[in-house]
């Protein structure tokens, strides 16, 4: 499902219940790589393959949940603020992007066993399994021996790779709360939330990074790869920076909308001057105003999440 921007309101016509399943065991793991084209092809190949399992109901494939990314300035945070040794993790210094793996497994599987398919995954005789599966693909990818993984029933693992992931926004808000402090207090968050298609991530990737080079800028990318949604964060040393970041997310949008995706993929539309600015690139005045006058007549008073995509006026 791709990713647009949200709506302001939304209208409940018919609901269907049905009951799940058992919830399915989760196996979270860290995977390095030292070159950003083995990583995409890594991805494009997990998402054949997690097509594979929905056309098949699991019975071949392996079943990917979600694929996340941090670049190589996001890894660098990670060890200047040392929280990769804070959560036990080893991040390669020749890595250049990193991803997060979340692969869903049957529900019955538990540690040992899990523990037991990663062992074997080389073995010609191994069980037809999803994690096996998933080893070799790492394996073909040449990155099966730098996994961090978190097996079914590991919490004290998945919460150390997930607060690694969340580390990385901590660590960028941080600096630029910082930059705030000490440098300008007009400084301030300069970020965009931009999606296209998965066939177009490497280069919208590109974009990105020959438009902050190009500027001098310090920056961190990371997102939800598989989905081709992508966070770019520049990380400001003065005001200067904020206002050519303001003017690279411009940038981007129009590349984004060439390439086919949205500029305006998740959430904070109505209340950043910069997405606004995108939103009328996207529709112009006139479309806007048009989905103002479609929110005023089912919403009249404006109750309904108001200001998150634009002001009531």
């Amino acid at each position: 499902m791709r990713k647009t921007a949200g709506s302001t309101l939304g209208v409940v016509t018919s609901v269907t219940l049905r009951v799940q399943h058992a919830r399915r065991a989760e196996c979270l793991a860290f995977v390095p790589f030292d070159e950003r084209g083995a990583a995409l092809r890594f991805v494009a190949t997990l998402r054949d393959q997690a097509r594979a399992a929905w056309e098949s109901a699991n019975e071949r494939g392996i079943d990917i949940a979600a694929i996340e990314h941090m670049d190589a300035r996001c890894l660098a945070l990670l060890r200047e603020d040392g929280a990769d040794r804070a959560h036990g993790v080893a991040i390669p210094p020749e890595a250049s992007i990193a991803l997060l793996v979340t692969l869903e497994l049957p529900p019955a599987i538990g540690a040992a066993q899990a523990f037991d398919e990663i062992g074997r995954a080389r073995d010609r005789n191994a069980p037809d399994s999803p994690l096996v599966r998933f080893c070799r693909v790492l394996e073909a990818a040449g990155v099966l021996d730098r996994v961090e993984i978190a097996v079914p029933g590991d919490t004290v693992r998945r919460q150390q790779l997930l607060a690694l992931r969340e580390a990385v926004p901590s660590g960028v808000n941080a600096r630029v709360g910082r930059a705030k402090q000490s440098i300008d207090r007009r400084i301030e968050k300069t970020a965009a939330d931009m999606i296209v298609p998965f066939e177009h991530v490497g280069e919208l990737m590109a974009i990105y990074d020959e438009q902050f080079r190009r500027r001098g800028l310090d920056a961190a990318v990371w997102g939800h790869i598989s989905d081709g949604n992508l966070h770019p964060n520049v990380i400001p040393r003065s005001l200067a920076d904020v206002e050519s970041g303001r003017d690279a997310i411009r940038e981007f949008g129009r590349a984004v909308r060439r390439l086919g995706g949205s500029p305006l993929a998740e959430h904070g539309v109505g209340r950043n001057p910069t997405k606004q600015a995108l939103l009328r690139d996207m529709y112009g005045e006139e479309g806007i105003d048009e989905m103002r006058a479609v929110k005023r007549a089912i919403d009249p008073e404006w109750k309904m999440s108001p200001g998150v995509l634009f002001a009531s006026t």
